[in-house]
């Protein structure tokens, strides 16, 4: 009896020039046959960004990976002083590797990318920043999903991705600069610091009593979301959320 052979975890849904300098990368959703089990996410689909000729090790190491995250201060250089939450040797790694060996099939048709997503909701970037794939890309992608959530820190360079992210800020100024640009928030603070005006403790968060998950939220989906409220998450918790899902086996 033929053993039965495994759906496919994900597909590759960009695979061309990076946005932000011109370098190979390649754009892949996981999570479409086998989701998420972290309790705050949810069963989203997460997507890597990631250069396409290299790991993503390699890429921190050698600083590469500007490809993909731009001037995100949370890069480091050449992988010393990061402080990025992904641990890139583990899920993206993997995900990449998967890539390489032709695990995952290429779909880009809208028609196709809604049966693959299958009524799931979408994370915009779990690793790599959006910016660095057509906002097109990410149009169509969306068209396909039931809802999305999105987050980039290249908001003062990428009007395109307001309607499907928040801008990511590290300070409070940051969060008044990118708002007063008409960008909706999703800002880290740290322990002792105050909300901003129209803005809210991230209802997923542990300092909100986890009142719901990302998948049911929704409310990180930048201007296009229902919610219109500005976001924020303790540091600690930031952290937290997104590396239990990171830490998981994503291919």
């Amino acid at each position: 009896m033929t053993k039965a052979t495994k759906a496919p975890n994900g597909f590759i849904f960009y695979r061309g020039p990076s946005m932000l300098d011109g370098s190979p990368i390649i754009a892949i959703a996981t999570g479409t046959a086998r989701g998420s089990r972290n309790a705050k996410t949810g069963s989203e689909v997460q997507t890597w960004i990631m250069r396409d000729d290299m790991s993503p090790v390699e890429a921190v190491k050698t600083g590469a990976d500007s490809a993909i995250c731009g001037t995100c201060v949370h890069r480091g250089v050449n992988g010393v002083g990061r402080s990025c939450y992904v641990t890139v040797f583990q899920a993206p790694l993997v995900v990449w590797k998967s890539a390489q060996r032709g695990l995952y099939p290429t779909i880009t048709r809208r028609a196709d990318l809604r049966l693959s997503m299958d009524g799931k909701t979408v994370r915009l970037g779990s690793y790599g920043d959006p910016a660095a794939v057509p906002a097109e890309v990410w149009n169509d992608l969306v068209y396909a999903a039931v809802g999305h959530t999105g987050y980039t820190h290249q908001w003062r360079t990428s009007d395109a991705l307001r309607s499907l992210c928040m801008a990511s800020c590290d300070s409070a100024f940051e969060q008044e600069l990118a708002a007063a640009q008409g960008w909706r928030t999703f800002r880290v603070m740290r322990s002792g610091e105050a909300l901003a005006p129209r803005e809210i403790s991230c209802p997923a968060s542990k300092e909100a009593g986890a009142k719901t998950r990302c998948e049911l939220c929704k409310a990180c989906g930048g201007t296009s979301a229902k919610a219109k409220i500005n976001i924020a998450i303790l540091a600690h918790g930031a952290a937290s959320k997104v590396n239990a899902f990171n830490n998981e086996r994503a291919a």
